[in-house]
C-alpha cells in the first residue's frame, strides 16, 4: 500500500487487539477499519508530486538525490557532483 499517515492514538491501541493475519502480520489497515467501524474520523488526502519507494536501496538513493537537487543551498554543489560522475562513468564506457 503506498501511503503515508498520521495516526490516533486509538489506532495504535487497535493493532494492540488483532489478531495476526496471512504470513503473521498484524495488517495496518485493519486497525483503520476499526476506526470506521467505531464512527472515528479517518481522512485522505489526494498527493500531487513524486513518490520514491524507500523500501528498496535504490528508491532511497533516488529520494537522497532528488531531494538535493531541490534544495537550494545544495543543488549547484551537488548537481555539478552528479554530473561529473556522470561524465566519468560515459568516459568509462
Amino acid at each position: 500500500m503506498i501511503g503515508r499517515y498520521i495516526l490516533a492514538p486509538t489506532v495504535m491501541q487497535n493493532l494492540n487487539k488483532l489478531r495476526q493475519g496471512s504470513g503473521g502480520e498484524i495488517q495496518l489497515t485493519d486497525a483503520i477499519a476499526d476506526e470506521i467501524e467505531e464512527g472515528r474520523g479517518v481522512y485522505g488526502l489526494r498527493f500531487r508530486g513524486q513518490r520514491f519507494d524507500c523500501g528498496s536501496k535504490a528508491g532511497f538513493l533516488q529520494a537522497t538525490v532528488a531531494f538535493g537537487l531541490a534544495r537550494e543551498e545544495l543543488k549547484d554543489e551537488f548537481g555539478d557532483y552528479l554530473n561529473d560522475l556522470a561524465a566519468i562513468r560515459k568516459a568509462a564506457e
